[in-house]
């Protein structure tokens, strides 16, 4: 019973559990209060402001203080935020986990946003398919923006396969030829115009402003990823090539195949945060998912994932992807210039970096004073 209990408490991500309550603790500590309009649930069961009397005798609205960080509202959008990067990061870290790396997320979520809203257009008020069923709308933007980003991770792996080049090579060029055809097509415009029964699914909220829908499918990624690399023969492939390659070769594994699906994955991970992203925001443009690549390696790398492949977790990329969230919104909260996020979540990734070189280090010294 004790060891099970211990077991529970020291998994591997407990150390990133650790930094989450340590990083959240301090930015409740040091963020101070705000003061915020109060709301209620009406009759009618919808959202509205609470009035007070004055001393003056006169009906003004009601305000409460809350603290900046630590308050329904923040921590709504906190998860909200994070669901997206989270998304795309469990894609990543399988990705690396197999020895690769991705640099064109950002831009094959941008292509598969605009793609997406060019097909929900078509269904939308103004659109050519306007009397069409909401159904047949829904499915096929949704099939038009996750088809999309999937074709694009299927492409980055076969060309990594075939020509046999480091990915850093093929998904830096894709990066920026993916970039270049979602500003064609849209010719820098915004794409908007989707039929409303997308959006209200998507935006569909519970408790006090709280996204349900980005967070489930958050949720569901995880468990999925947590299967696919925890319990599947599949799985079990991805970190023997990542830990080594050439003995997964020899051992019988197809390297390629392996290889092909990790990205293929990535794509349709970055598929669905887009297709989250245009629901909730009711548009689309060729910037979307600017600078999202260092995001989404970032929260891998931080979340544990080895840049030298073999090493890990879903759940990991998820906490690491909720660490860069707190960082992004701790940078807002206490009021630091917005030129800075850049260069902090840089800091922290090579610090991540840095420490899973130490942990190697130290790993290698240990097997050695064992074997002597």
């Amino acid at each position: 019973m004790l060891a099970r209990l211990r077991q529970a408490l020291f998994i591997p991500e407990s150390g990133l559990l650790l930094v989450v309550f340590v990083l959240g603790a301090a930015l409740w500590f040091f963020s101070g209060t705000v003061r915020t309009p109060q709301f209620e649930v009406g009759p009618d069961g919808a959202r509205q402001r609470v009035f007070t009397t004055n001393a003056g005798g006169e009906r003004v609205p009601a305000f409460v203080e809350r603290n900046k960080f630590l308050n329904a509202q923040n921590l709504a959008q906190l998860a909200k935020d994070t669901s997206f990067i989270a998304i795309m990061a469990v894609g990543m870290s399988i990705v690396i986990i197999a020895g690769g790396i991705d640099l064109s997320v950002g831009s094959i979520y941008a292509l598969a946003s605009v793609l997406g809203a060019l097909a929900f257009q078509q269904f939308g008020p103004d659109g050519a398919h306007a009397g069409a069923s909401p159904f047949a709308g829904v499915l096929f933007g949704s099939l038009a923006c996750v088809g999309t980003a999937a074709l694009c991770g299927l492409a980055n792996g076969g060309l990594i396969v075939a020509l046999r080049v480091h990915p850093f090579i093929i998904t830096l060029g894709a990066m920026a030829i993916l970039r270049g055809i979602a500003f064609v097509v849209t010719r820098g415009q915004s794409v908007g115009g989707f039929p409303p029964a997308f959006r209200e699914i998507v935006r569909f909220e519970v408790g006090n402003g709280l996204s349900f829908v980005p967070l489930a499918v958050m949720v569901l990624v995880l468990v999925a990823g947590w299967i696919f690399l925890g319990r599947l023969a599949a799985g079990r492939r991805v970190y023997a090539v990542g830990g080594n390659e050439l003995a997964a070769r020899f051992s019988g594994i197809r390297v390629e195949r392996v290889k092909l699906g990790v990205y293929l994955l990535s794509g349709l991970c970055a598929g669905i945060a887009a297709l989250l992203s245009i629901g909730y925001y009711g548009a689309a443009t060729s910037g979307d998912g600017q600078g999202y690549e260092l995001n989404v390696i970032a929260a891998a790398v931080v979340g544990g994932a080895s840049l030298t492949g073999g090493k890990g977790t879903a759940l990991g990329a998820v906490l690491g992807a909720l660490v860069i969230q707190m960082i992004s919104s701790g940078i807002v909260i206490l009021s630091i210039d917005q030129n800075y996020s850049q260069i902090i979540i840089g800091v922290v990734v090579v610090a991540a970096v840095v420490l899973d070189n130490v942990n190697h280090w130290l790993a290698r010294r240990r097997q050695a004073r064992a074997a002597s």
